[in-house]
């Protein structure tokens, strides 16, 4: 069996860590940080990295690597309906609670989307408020501001 990794890596958004159990990516953190398993690279967590960093440079849109966020019911529920959302485009809080069944379930989609490990993979930064602005974010407002003006401007 492969044994868990984890590797701190420079992208545009600064460091971001990508944490492997062997066989998927299992978190994606932004900043240096510590998860299970030895502190070094391998064949799966270079090929995240290289795929971010491609979808950070406007030539990726789509990611092909395997992953798995481990959360509740719930939050899976919800994270599976972020995947959904085409790469330029973006829903509200909402949108995402209706589409789950649960219209007065924002503030829980909300949360679930705070627990996401796989920002990036599961595009979280793509729910934004009522409003239209975007609130909110693992990475911070501006990362999720950058995040949207690069699909925006890379969506056609």
């Amino acid at each position: 069996m492969l044994s868990p990794h984890y590797f701190n890596y420079p992208t545009p958004l600064g460091n971001i860590t990508i944490a492997s159990n062997g066989t998927a990516i299992t978190h994606i953190a932004f900043g240096t940080q510590r998860f299970p398993g030895e502190k070094n690279s391998s064949a799966l967590t270079n090929k995240a990295s290289t795929q971010i960093l491609q979808y950070l440079a406007g030539q990726r849109k789509l990611f092909d690597i395997p992953f798995e966020a481990d959360g509740t019911e719930f939050q899976k529920r919800v994270w599976s309906e972020v995947l959904k959302i085409p790469y330029g485009q973006t829903y509200s809080y909402g949108q995402i609670a209706a589409l789950i069944g649960n219209v007065k379930a924002t503030r829980a989609v909300g949360m679930a989307n705070n627990k996401n490990p796989l920002p990036l993979l599961i595009p979280c930064h793509r729910v934004i408020g009522a409003s239209g602005k975007p609130v909110g974010y693992v990475g911070g407002l501006k990362r999720k501001e950058f995040l949207l003006d690069l699909e925006k401007e890379h969506a056609h």
